[in-house]
């Protein structure tokens, strides 16, 4: 998954201006303790991110 897809899909399910602070504040057990900039920024794909947000927030399978 590219990050443009990443990054389109956490606007679709959290909104165009929510989803930056929920990636910037909110810490998931799912991303080994940490939000997902620093996921991904310490080298995680976008996929395993995107699984792990979806895990932890309960994303309906047909928006993975």
């Amino acid at each position: 998954m590219r990050l443009t897809v990443f990054w389109e899909r956490m606007a679709e399910h959290f909104g165009a201006g929510y989803a930056e602070m929920f990636a910037r504040d909110h810490v998931m057990s799912e991303l080994g303790g940490r939000t997902v900039h620093e996921a991904l920024d310490a080298g995680w794909e976008a996929k395993d991110v995107w699984r792990g947000v979806c895990s932890a927030m309960g994303v309906p399978a047909e928006s993975r």
